[in-house]
């Protein structure tokens, strides 16, 4: 294992302890103060497409903006097609049958496969730089890598402010992000416009 390996793993156990250490009423009362932030953040919808995802392990959930934007525009999730490729964004509807994905998210059943231009991104650290520690498979880091070859796409990181790091171990590979929302800020980094 190399040096920033090690550090992201470090980083990791780190991360989970602090999201985990969110309950209860605390919990609920985090979740609907970031949702209103969030959806301030993005805005109306304006005909974008938005990829949120299903939370599992504790996440922070982005369903209710989700649901909102899903009345006036596309929304989708990821669906991972295989081990260290880039997701892939399956259209989703609050009211759509949904099954068992890996790494335990459930993933649309059937559906158009879309290409998303807002990204809500689950993350289990972030720091005031706009950098983001996810589960260690990359998935994130090489789809945002691809979109943003092909055009401009917006990236926020949705978390719990008990999740906020220092310093974020990255190395050339790790996409920034956008802008961050918690349930007590929503941080947006210079360079980027929705």
């Amino acid at each position: 294992m190399s040096a920033i390996d090690a550090r992201k793993a470090a980083a990791r156990k780190a991360a989970f302890a602090r999201r985990k250490a969110v309950r209860g009423q605390a919990r609920d009362e985090a979740n609907a103060a970031a949702a209103a932030r969030l959806a301030a953040l993005l805005g109306p919808p304006a005909g974008r497409v938005l990829s949120g995802f299903m939370p599992i392990r504790g996440e922070i959930s982005p369903l209710p903006v989700m649901a909102d934007w899903a009345a006036q525009a596309p929304v989708c999730v990821p669906v991972i097609a295989a081990r260290a490729t880039p997701l892939r964004f399956r259209a989703w509807r609050p009211d759509c049958r949904m099954i068992p994905g890996p790494f335990g998210a459930r993933v649309p059943a059937g559906g158009a496969w879309l290409a998303p231009e807002v990204l809500i991104v689950p993350l289990l650290a972030f720091d005031r730089a706009g950098g983001r520690l996810g589960y260690g498979g990359g998935y994130y880091d090489r789809t945002l890598a691809g979109l943003r070859a092909r055009g401009p796409v917006y990236a926020v990181g949705y978390a719990f402010g008990a999740q906020e790091a220092d310093a974020v171990p990255r190395d050339r590979f790790d996409q920034p992000l956008d802008a961050i929302v918690t349930e007590a800020e929503t941080l947006v980094f210079p360079d980027a416009l929705l």
